[in-house]
């Protein structure tokens, strides 16, 4: 029996999760979320939560541990690098203390790295080798399968696939305009529809179903777009069929140059399936190799809403493997 502990470590909330690895699956026995401590009450909460979960599951100790967080992250030194989510955790060792505490394998990976270890474990990737997966959330990340491994660069930078600029112009994301995130990303979408939709009413067009005048823009959202198009909108259905073309253009990049056998999408793709997924096939015909897209699927993340319990505890598994 296999017992893993996970910890997943976000801006406004923590979760301790405890769980145990079967064959080709996980099941969660417990977790506890509550709101992210201070840097300095951090770890403390981590090891007091899991005893009292390790406690009821009548387990003495986890036979690893994960942590998931959002980067930057050094992984190698287990530290959390201020990122813009928790931007007072300066070069915190998360990792040390814990491994002190508990003798077992614990590993620090950043959220979409984790992510990609569940839906490659658990998910949409099992049984590839080469796999890459997009979060296609509030941001556009990635983690790589390569080689049966997964890979995390240098520095824990690999997969940073929204900074690539597809565009000379267009939406912002990850601080650049045009970028793969600013067009394919939750708030890049939102952007997107207010802009385009703000150049139709103020030539005199027709509003949207979603937006019925200028005082209503701030309220667009991807979600609301997305239900729009569902229902035949015509702006909105322009606007997704833009977001199609740079997904697709994004993942042509993406299988030319890695070469996977699968691409798993979370988040909007999978809600948006049915909208997305024939453009982004064209778009991937037309600018990818032909025998990299032949080889290479396209699906959407199969753990839903469960993946950010599982993300860490992969990473949990992936240290003992």
């Amino acid at each position: 029996m296999t017992y893993l502990a996970g910890i997943d470590i976000g801006g406004t909330k923590c979760a301790v999760v405890l769980g145990r690895a079967r064959e080709g699956a996980v099941d969660v026995l417990s977790k506890r979320m509550y709101p992210t401590p201070p840097p300095a009450e951090a770890v403390a909460s981590f090891i007091a939560n899991l005893d009292e979960l390790l406690a009821a599951a009548g387990v003495d100790r986890p036979d690893a541990i994960g942590i998931s967080c959002g980067s930057p992250l050094d992984s190698k030194r287990g530290l959390v690098l201020s990122p813009p989510n928790l931007p007072d955790w300066d070069r915190l060792d998360v990792v040390g203390p814990l491994k002190a505490r508990y003798g077992v394998p614990v590993g620090l990976q950043n959220d979409a790295n984790a992510c990609a270890l569940a839906e490659w474990k658990w998910g949409a990737g099992q049984g590839t080798e080469h796999m890459v997966f997009l979060t296609f959330g509030t941001g556009m990340g990635a983690g790589l399968i390569l080689n049966g491994r997964l890979y995390v660069g240098k520095n824990d930078m690999a997969g940073e696939v929204g900074h690539v600029r597809l565009e000379d112009d267009g939406p912002i994301g990850y601080g650049k305009a045009g970028s793969f995130e600013g067009f394919c990303s939750g708030g890049g979408i939102a952007v997107l529809a207010r802009t385009m939709t703000a150049e139709r009413l103020r030539s005199g067009g027709e509003p949207p179903s979603f937006c019925a005048s200028e005082a209503e823009l701030d309220a667009i959202t991807a979600k609301t777009v997305g239900l729009a198009a569902q229902a035949g909108d015509p702006l909105a259905l322009d606007i997704y069929r833009i977001v199609g073309e740079k997904l697709g253009k994004g993942l042509a990049m993406l299988a030319d140059i890695l070469n996977p056998e699968r691409i798993v999408i979370g988040s909007i793709y999978g809600r948006q399936q049915a909208l997305l997924e024939p453009i982004v096939k064209d778009v991937l015909a037309k600018e990818a190799l032909p025998i990299t897209a032949g080889a290479c699927d396209i699906v959407p993340a199969a753990l839903g809403e469960s993946v950010g319990d599982l993300a860490s505890l992969s990473v949990a598994l992936n240290e003992i493997h």
